[in-house]
């Protein structure tokens, strides 16, 4: 019997800030895909993730990942999926071998099996050579990279990434987006958000658009191209945020 429990559920999320941030999103993303949340600056993008990964307490609604419910059972949820913000903060007097095998502990992962993967991380990432230095010295897409390896220590479920190519030179970002397409491949599921529209073009099997913390358009490309005059998603999403 096929499960088709969703990777993720939101069920009418709302949360407000004097105003409404996200107004009402009702979104279901399945099972192994790479799905692009897009909209303008301010649309309620990063609110809706940081409510999703439990950093935020939303005003009303539900969150459920891989079925379970987000405020019934927070830390089983938790344990399910990884957060990557757009921002992500490290140790700088830590290596990035001690950095992974302290995120691992966190997680409750027994040293002997963290070692490997940090080193397999490491080493996909282009990092391994730097395996020895402080991370206070790295560069932003250095760090960035350290912080995605830390994301997946865990072998997550549900990867959720808040614009994870910012800063990145093209090497960095062809290392990130290889990864991410092999974690969708071995049946895990990223959501991300990134300007780069060029890049959701690209990865993403479905895209949702919102605006004004709604979500007005969701689907494949070329579902989207049918609402629109067609063309890139670039010409897409800017006639459908225009038209909302």
């Amino acid at each position: 019997m096929i499960d088709d429990t969703p990777a993720l559920q939101l069920r009418s999320l709302r949360k407000s800030f004097g105003r409404p941030a996200v107004d009402g999103i009702d979104l279901r993303v399945r099972r192994g895909e790479l799905y692009a949340l897009l909209g303008p600056n301010g649309a309620g993008k990063t609110t809706t993730l940081r409510m999703v990964t439990g950093l935020l307490a939303p005003d009303s609604g539900q969150v459920e990942v891989l079925g379970i419910d987000l405020a019934a059972n927070p830390a089983a949820a938790k344990q399910k999926m990884a957060y990557l913000p757009d921002d992500p903060m490290l140790y700088g007097k830590l290596k990035p071998t001690e950095y992974l095998e302290f995120v691992a502990g966190l997680w409750g992962i027994a040293p002997e099996e963290a070692e490997p993967r940090a080193r397999r991380l490491l080493d996909w990432l282009d990092l391994a050579k730097h395996a020895h230095e402080l991370t206070e010295g790295f560069s932003r897409g250095m760090k960035q990279k350290l912080a995605l390896a830390g994301a997946l220590i865990h072998e997550p479920e549900l990867l959720i990434l808040d614009e994870p190519l910012t800063g990145l030179d093209a090497a960095a970002a062809r290392q990130v987006k290889d990864l991410l397409v092999s974690h969708v491949a071995k049946g895990g599921t990223v959501i991300l958000t990134t300007h780069i529209l060029e890049v959701a073009e690209r990865l993403a099997q479905r895209i949702g658009i919102i605006r004004q913390g709604r979500l007005i358009a969701e689907g494949t490309l070329a579902e989207l191209r049918e609402r629109t005059l067609g063309g890139s998603l670039e010409d897409v999403f800017l006639q459908l945020t225009e038209q909302a």
